[in-house]
Parts: structure tokens; sequence; C-alpha cells
């Protein structure tokens, strides 16, 4: 038991590591918030506020926590595909350790810098003095492990069939970036044509971003009109596709390891 817990906090320490080392990577994670936040969020916020009857800039904000928590541990999985590439995954898994330890060390480890990159919302957040309570500090605790844990298996599942760079490139885009409108990072979906409304009540970032507002917004006034689903709805649908996603997805990555 020790050795697993040693060997999941090793490789997740690992990722956090090479982010910190990164500089550029770092920058840019910390530079994205203020493309989002500071400059759609206060266009949208600057002309639409006033007809919808709450504050955009609050509204993508906290969309913006969600989906970079989601996406970033997500895309940070792609290091799979890189480990793949130069064997590294080989010498992970002939080393006396579960398969299982070898990705929730890898999931810990990207979801740690979701958490670090998310300073860079914290900072954009002060500026533009989005008001928060020790209440809702809290409440995004758990609700930022999960969304975490969900994005690393979405990404684990993906990542799980792709076995080249190349592929990863091609692919994961086209499938996280849909997301971001489906899940209504940046607007609200709460009327929508049946078939974009299917597309998005079936995006786990929807679910990921609705926990997010609905611990924001609760108790006021705004609630019902940037809110799908209640938290206890999102917290099920959330663990559902965690263990659906996280199950498939290790079978299928152990699986193609082994017909390497």
């Amino acid at each position: 038991m020790r050795k697993t817990i040693n060997a999941i906090a090793a490789i997740a320490m690992r990722d956090l590591i090479k982010l910190l080392r990164d500089r550029p990577r770092l920058f840019i994670s910390l530079i994205f918030p203020l493309l989002f936040v500071g400059i759609l969020g206060t266009s949208l916020n600057s002309n639409l506020s006033a007809d919808v009857g709450y504050s955009f800039l609050i509204f993508v904000f906290t969309g913006v926590i969600g989906q970079n928590l989601f996406q970033s541990t997500a895309a940070g999985i792609i290091s799979l595909v890189e480990d793949r590439q130069n064997d590294f995954s080989q010498a992970m898994f002939i080393a006396p350790v579960s398969r299982l330890a070898i990705i929730l060390g890898k999931i810990l480890g990207e979801s740690m810098v979701a958490v670090v990159q998310l300073l860079g919302i914290g900072i954009m957040g002060i500026v533009f003095q989005i008001p928060f309570n020790a209440g809702q500090l809290l409440g995004f605790l758990p609700a930022i492990i999960l969304v975490c844990l969900v994005g690393g298996s979405f990404g684990l599942l993906v990542m799980s069939n792709l076995s080249s760079q190349k592929q990863v490139n091609q692919i994961f885009p086209l499938l996280i970036f849909p997301q971001f409108f489906l899940a209504g990072v940046f607007s609200p979906i709460k009327n929508l044509p049946i078939f974009l409304l299917i597309l998005s009540r079936i995006s786990p970032m929807t679910y990921a971003v609705d926990l997010i507002r609905s611990i924001y917004y609760w108790g006021k006034p705004e609630y019902g009109k940037v809110v799908l689903h209640n938290p206890s709805i999102n917290l099920l649908v959330l663990g559902i596709m965690f263990l659906m996603m996280f199950t498939t997805g290790t079978y299928m990555f152990v699986k193609n390891e082994r017909n390497r």
C-alpha cells in the first residue's frame, strides 16, 4: 500500500515539476484568463448585462473556472501519448506498481497543474473585483477536485485510442473546443435548438461549468437565470461520467500498451 501511494505521488509530482520548469507554458496559462475574462467577459458585460439582468463578467468568470479545470486536466493527459512515443510509459508499466496507480498518478499530477493554472483566473477575479465569500471558496474545493478528475478521465479515454502526437493535434481540438460553447462558458445555453440541446447535455464540460456556477450563484437572485441543474444533479452526473470514462479509459490504455 505504501509503495503504491509513493508511486502515485512520484508520478504526480513529475507533471507538476514539468509545469514549473516550463516557464513559457506557465506564462501562457496565466495569460489566457486575461483574454477570456478580461477582454471577452468585459466586452459582453458592457453590451449584454443590462438586457439579461445579471453580470456577464461574473458569468464568464465562473464559466472559465470550470472550463479551465476540465480542459487543462484533459489536455495534460496528452503526455501519455508523448510518453508512449518516448517509451517512458513502457518503463513505468514494467515497474512493480499497478496500472491503476500509474493512471491515478497521471490524473492527480495534471489536476495539480490545473489548480496552479487557476491562479491566473483568481488574479483576474481580484483585479475586476468579483465578489467572493468564504462559503463559496469552501464549496469550490470539492467541486475543483471532481471537475479535474472528470477532465482527466475524459482525456484518458480519448488518448487511449490515439497512437501519435499528430492524431492528438488533429482530433483532440475537435472534441474539446466545441464544448466551450456547448457548455455555456461564454453564453447562456438554457434555450437551444434541439440538436444543440442534445449535444450540450451529453457534453461533460457542461456539468463541470454548471457545478461551479451553481456553487457561486447559490442563494443569489440570478441563480435561476444562469444555472441549469441543482448541484446534486451535477455531482451525480459528473460522478457517473468519471466512473465510466476512467474505467473504460484505463482498460483501453492498458490493453493497447500490452499489445505494443
